[in-house]
């Protein structure tokens, strides 16, 4: 037996009983009065009834379709609701959601807090989670753990959808006082000194060393950690030299507590890829009201905290 339902039947239907006219109704659904007839005479099989009689020229419904005739209206009007584009504006104030956010260091430490300031203000329903970034995997935004990523762009994915938030560069930190600041930072003077960098992999190496093996330099590598924060807290303590986005010591003359808080930064003595930052999410949530809500805010934040940064930087 098929239990298989013609879902366009019901439209048929409806467009019917509202004309009350074969003619009429296939004028109304872009049909022929020949297709149009093919049709009722399908409804009158599936439902048992004739639905239409003749009465002089015209149409008159029965019983049955009279009475089918307001519930038929309203499936084939939810119908059209999910099939139609949302056209009613989010309401932020009026949102309850949950977002989890992977995000990277240079994001947390720039973004973070102005970001959570925002949405408290604008959506005090809504949670923001936000994760690490241990790799770049893109199974968690497209399973769905994953809402949002904001960092360098680089996962083998073609069919993520990307947004560009901000640019950065990698720039020397070392604590207050450090005598390679005494001096300009030549690469020779750079390289000589001890320093702590961030790797996932183990050899540490990245674009800085390439350009200073093309001087016929290499930096004495003396520590290796597993995040920014962590090497600015030991350059900070130490003779160490981190090398660091720019964004990381984002805030720190204001916010004693800031990761760069009692560092001084540096140019780097050797030109090194400026950093990209975007953000990065799986297309199904592409025209989701809240979602597009959640990436416009992010990138206004991190706007707002750019431009906070330079005049920090130019007072």
């Amino acid at each position: 037996m098929d239990d298989a339902v013609d879902l366009n039947l019901l439209v048929a239907l409806d467009a019917l009983l509202a004309e009350g006219s074969v003619t009429g109704a296939a004028r109304r659904l872009g049909l022929s009065a020949s297709a149009m007839s093919r049709t009722l005479a399908r409804l009158r099989a599936a439902t048992g009834d004739p639905l239409l009689v003749r009465a002089g020229r015209g149409l008159v419904p029965t019983p049955r379709a009279v009475a089918l005739r307001e519930a038929v209206q309203d499936v084939t009007g939810a119908a059209r609701a999910v099939l139609s584009p949302q056209r009613e504006a989010l309401d932020p104030a009026t949102l309850a959601a949950r977002f989890t956010i992977r995000a990277s260091e240079g994001f947390m430490a720039l973004a973070a807090a102005p970001l959570v300031v925002a949405v408290g203000e604008a959506a005090p329903g809504v949670c923001l989670r936000f994760v690490p970034k241990p790799e770049k995997d893109a199974q968690p935004l497209r399973e769905g753990p994953v809402d949002l990523e904001i960092g360098v762009p680089g996962m083998a994915a073609p069919e993520l959808r990307r947004r560009f938030i901000f640019r950065d560069r990698f720039v020397g930190a070392v604590r207050a006082g450090h005598p390679l600041l005494e001096r300009t930072v030549t690469p020779e003077r750079y390289a000589a000194c001890r320093h702590v960098v961030t790797a996932r992999r183990e050899s540490g190496l990245g674009p800085v060393d390439a350009a200073l093996a093309e001087l016929g330099l290499s930096r004495r590598i003396a520590v290796v950690v597993p995040g920014h924060p962590d090497a600015l807290r030991l350059a900070r303590r130490s003779d160490l030299v981190a090398l660091v986005p720019r964004s990381c010591l984002r805030g720190t003359a204001s916010d004693a507590d800031a990761p760069g808080a009692g560092l001084a930064s540096f140019p780097l003595p050797v030109a090194t890829p400026e950093i990209v930052v975007a953000a990065t999410w799986h297309p199904r949530l592409d025209a989701d009201p809240a979602h597009r809500w959640l990436r416009d805010t992010v990138a206004a934040v991190c706007r707002a905290a750019l431009r906070e940064g330079n005049d920090e930087d130019e007072g």
